[in-house]
């Protein structure tokens, strides 16, 4: 039975749930594994964090994930490929768990935010050292 996204318990199990697909995947998961090594104990939190704030509005996130999207195409570049890959596992994360306005807000917000991130990272790969 899916669940409407309701509460920070609801955003990590979603949080959960796509972090657990997206280090197995051929394509992106070695970003996770390998190019940044990410401590979990302090990412997975601050993803609770950041989608918490984002689909219920709980200020809890104030970092800024642009700053470190553009560090880590300056490791290994990111291409569109891998956005899509990112966003594909997120959405049917979500739709294989969760229904209503906020799962529907959650595909929709990452895909904005993929948008402006791609957008960011090409414009700063262009004028930039890579230019």
């Amino acid at each position: 039975m899916l669940k409407t996204i309701e509460s920070r318990e609801d955003i990590e199990l979603l949080v959960d749930e796509f972090y657990k697909r997206v280090i197995m995947d051929e394509l992106i998961g070695y970003f996770f594994t390998q190019v940044v090594r990410l401590d979990w104990n302090t990412h997975i939190p601050v993803m609770y964090d950041f989608w918490e704030t984002t689909l219920l509005g709980n200020i809890k996130y104030k970092g800024n994930p642009m700053l470190k999207h553009i560090e880590l195409d300056k490791k290994e570049p990111l291409t569109t490929g891998h956005f899509d890959r990112w966003l594909s596992i997120w959405e049917s994360t979500i739709k294989e768990n969760f229904m209503g306005e906020k799962a529907d807000e959650a595909i929709k917000r990452a895909t904005q935010i993929g948008g402006v991130m791609k957008l960011k990272i090409q414009q700063h790969t262009s004028h930039g050292e890579h230019g």
